[in-house]
């Protein structure tokens, strides 16, 4: 017999906001009290789908810092481009993933792409920040252009479909590089299909539900950005679409270390952010040119 997950909760957004004026965002966690729960994750916005209008001026989030963790983002639909103060670049359209190393830290900016701001469009995008582990935590930074691709696509029923961005599903290994174990599984499902996948007994474990309508081993999902939290135990998972849906699986093991975090900074002590905030006023983790 199948050794299903048990469904511990549905969670709805903790709080919707907009980051910069470039992405109105629901968040799914912390801000509804998901913390230890998802470790190593620390967070994940769900921005979008929203209609922007033409413009001649790019909307996002101009320069700011990040210390001791990962950002990555997503690209559903609309475009954004990426710089930061280690050098690297570039544009994430849709399909894409932009896999960012803080680390030790960086600066770096985050704006609509010059041609979706010129013509508008809708926009959907997902930011998920993965903690670091301690000893990482202040290593050299790193950014990975994922293009769509890149991302190993697996059938996982009829009328559904797996992207492995990170991890391993099915022996399939994913595109990223991680520091630590983790998966991250883009799901595309049509309406009336289903699908079966086997998550790891050792991770935490949450599906995100970003649009459509689901049933996860038996518990029905029905409204949008919500976050189907998973036990340990088990490791499989049956997905029932009722219309079409767009998922997104999470899972890691988590890191079981002290988190202090103060804004864009995430460490083990309050005494590492202070110096987190020293060394960014001060200029130790560069600068934006021009």
């Amino acid at each position: 017999m199948t050794d299903l997950k048990t469904v511990r909760g549905v969670f709805e957004p903790g709080s919707e906001h907009w980051v910069g004026d470039g992405f109105p965002v629901r968040n799914l966690f912390p801000s509804n009290g998901l913390v230890a729960q998802m470790d190593p994750f620390l967070m994940l916005d769900y921005a979008g789908p929203v209609e922007f209008p033409p413009s001649d001026q790019p909307k996002g989030v101009g320069e700011h810092p990040h210390r001791g963790f990962e950002t990555v983002t997503i690209a559903y639909q609309g475009a954004v481009s990426h710089r930061d103060s280690s050098g690297s670049a570039g544009t994430i359209f849709p399909g894409d993933v932009q896999w960012m190393t803080a680390a030790s830290g960086v600066v770096h900016e985050e704006m609509h792409e010059r041609d979706f701001t010129r013509q508008g469009g809708v926009f959907e995008m997902v930011q998920l920040w993965v903690n670091l582990p301690a000893a990482h935590k202040m290593s050299k930074p790193g950014y990975q252009a994922i293009t769509s691709a890149q991302i190993p696509t697996l059938p996982i029923g009829a009328g559904a479909t797996a992207r492995i961005i990170a991890g391993e599903l099915a022996g399939i290994k994913g595109a990223a590089q991680t520091f630590t174990p983790v998966n991250v599984f883009d799901i595309r499902m049509a309406a009336g299909s289903s699908g079966e996948i086997s998550l790891p007994t050792t991770h935490n474990s949450a599906i995100i539900l970003l649009r459509g309508s689901i049933t996860v081993n038996g518990a029905q999902v029905d409204e949008e950005a919500r976050l189907v939290l998973l036990s340990n135990e088990g490791s499989a998972v049956k997905l029932e679409a009722a219309k079409e849906s767009l998922l997104l699986v999470l899972t890691g093991e988590p890191l079981n270390e002290p988190v202090a975090s103060y804004g864009p900074f995430v460490m083990n002590t309050q005494a590492e952010i202070m110096q987190a905030i020293d060394d960014y006023r001060a200029g130790r983790m560069g600068r934006l040119a021009g």
